[in-house]
């Protein structure tokens, strides 16, 4: 299991970076393309977005709904997927309002219109029972999945690939301190009843070693060429250590949820780790407090 843990983990880091080095290819090529700066307002991140319209709001929205069905909540496959697409689309499109009002406004008139679909699909055939808590399935997916990953993309419109690419390490280096320090000193479990493999002295290893990561990759950042893509190494420790704290939030939440669904693993697309969501889970949630701490630059 770990043996496939790690080919798996190598493979996944080397698609990241072939990605963003791609998405930095094409933003270039594509930079004065008037309908992509119409559509989205830009054309950072224009591989990325695909990609995530496509293939990742699509997928993590189908494990999602996979779940929701396992803890006995109605979740039609594609209307869950098609509600996380919405929600990315809607969050990533923010920047091609020039009026804010007019991108808040865009925001909730999609969360409407997914609510109302929501609610019809549901609904048919006179049903009652189960329609409230299937649309609350179907907005989470909307929300935990679209909003977050459209959040990310925002992330990329701010900055370049290869900070995107250091705050995604970051995040999951919490994930790999924790586990390291849980496994060798971990004594005080933190949620034994939702997580048993979780400890205290895991957690604090975690934020630790995000921190580490964060502070490091900083300093790296200086070697940048676009000074928008440098981060202050304090900003960087601290945005880490944030997310030392944000992130296993994130992997808390989708055990919950797998808890309530029965299930160790929300799919099993990636030999020894599982699905999609069970990669993503302490990522999504991340994405606002990156974007947020680019702004104290």
């Amino acid at each position: 299991m770990l043996r496939h843990r790690l080919i798996t983990g190598t493979l996944l880091v080397a698609a990241l970076l072939g990605l963003l080095w791609v998405d930095g290819a094409v933003s270039a090529r594509m930079h004065d393309d008037a309908a992509v700066v119409r559509l989205l307002g830009t054309s950072d991140g224009l591989a990325l977005t695909a990609l995530a319209l496509l293939v990742l709001a699509p997928v993590l929205g189908a494990e999602l709904a996979a779940m929701l069905r396992g803890a006995g909540v109605a979740a039609p496959r594609a209307l869950t997927a098609l509600a996380a697409v919405a929600g990315c689309a809607a969050v990533r499109c923010v920047p091609a309002f020039e009026d804010p009002a007019t991108a808040g406004a865009a925001v909730a008139t999609a969360t409407a219109g997914v609510l109302a679909a929501a609610f019809v699909v549901h609904t048919r055939g006179e049903r009652v029972a189960g329609a409230i808590a299937a649309a609350g399935g179907t907005m989470l997916a909307f929300a935990w999945v679209g909003a977050m990953l459209g959040t990310w993309l925002l992330v990329r419109t701010e900055v370049g690939p290869w900070v995107l690419a250091g705050a995604i390490l970051t995040v999951k280096s919490s994930d790999i301190g924790a586990y390291a320090v849980g496994m060798s000193i971990g004594r005080h479990k933190m949620i034994p009843w939702l997580s048993p493999g979780k400890s205290w002295e895991g957690f604090a290893g975690g934020i630790g070693f995000a921190a580490v990561v964060g502070g490091t990759l900083a300093w790296l950042s200086a070697g940048l060429a676009h000074p928008l893509d440098r981060v202050p190494v304090a900003l960087g420790a601290a945005t880490g250590a944030v997310l030392g704290v944000v992130g296993p939030f994130g992997d808390l939440a989708e055990s919950l949820l797998k808890r309530n669904a029965g299930c160790k693993h929300s799919g099993s697309s990636l030999p020894g780790m599982g699905g999609l969501f069970d990669v993503l889970d302490s990522p999504l949630l991340a994405g606002p407090v990156v974007w947020w701490a680019l702004q104290l630059r």
